[in-house]
């Protein structure tokens, strides 16, 4: 790939402004002063520096975040805070999006990425990726609560339409806490849920995709990249509830 591509694409400037920057010497392959910015490089091996900082290149790049409340899963928006803006500029650089979406009040689990394959993937109905939410409701729940929620419920989607829920496991926590492990992502699904038996959702955090959970390291607004064995967690769509007995 031409050098000025290269870091075009991972927003050091554009083209011009890479070509100053080179006059002004401050970009390095391999040791060597680049004096061409059309030079070829090898993206994955080279070892590019600009301005005595390495230059790190990678096609795909896959993050985690503990999303915090007040921030919208959205990469722009003109009234309220994305949570693009909790990542650092070395990673935003790779353009990425989250996948899929957590409510504005909504804490927990978010996956980010540049792969847009990966996210058709991991957010197609068809695939049917499990998704797991603590919840604090008003009222006390019941086994009949369990039962509805297992049995589907009628509710209203996104475009107002009644839609039944697949199978929901409900598994109360406490009186009022509980978790609840979801194969699909109608908007507001969990809180029109709780709406359809007469409560209300008053906390909400999701901890858990397929079979990876949040880290508990990280603190609400941080965010690690993802391994290769933990990316391949989110597509074991089994309901796992020993894990929370």
């Amino acid at each position: 790939m031409r050098l000025d591509k290269l870091l075009a694409n991972l927003k050091y400037g554009t083209r011009n402004e890479i070509k100053k920057m080179i006059k002004n010497k401050i970009i390095m392959v391999n040791g060597n002063i680049v004096n061409d910015s059309s030079l070829h490089v090898d993206e994955e091996n080279d070892n590019i520096t600009v301005n005595g900082k390495k230059v790190n290149y990678r096609e795909n790049i896959y993050l985690m975040l503990n999303k915090p409340k007040g921030y919208i899963s959205a990469t722009f928006d003109n009234y309220h805070k994305t949570v693009i803006d909790l990542i650092a500029r070395e990673d935003r650089i790779y353009n990425i999006f989250p996948c899929g979406r957590l409510d504005i009040d909504t804490e927990g689990l978010l996956i980010l990425t540049n792969d847009g394959k990966f996210a058709h993937k991991l957010m197609h109905p068809k695939k049917e990726v499990s998704k797991t939410y603590y919840a604090e409701v008003e009222k006390t729940l019941t086994n009949n609560d369990i039962s509805l929620f297992s049995s589907g419920l009628e509710i209203l989607a996104g475009n107002n339409k009644s839609y039944k829920t697949k199978k929901v496991i409900l598994q109360i926590i406490t009186g009022n806490s509980c978790y609840v492990t979801i194969s699909e992502g109608k908007f507001h699904q969990v809180k029109r849920m709780f709406n359809k038996v007469n409560n209300k959702v008053i906390y909400l955090k999701r901890i858990k995709i397929g079979s990876l959970k949040l880290d508990d390291e990280l603190k609400p607004g941080e965010y690690k990249e993802l391994s290769e064995s933990e990316i391949k967690l989110l597509f074991d769509n089994q309901y796992k509830l020993e894990e929370y007995k």
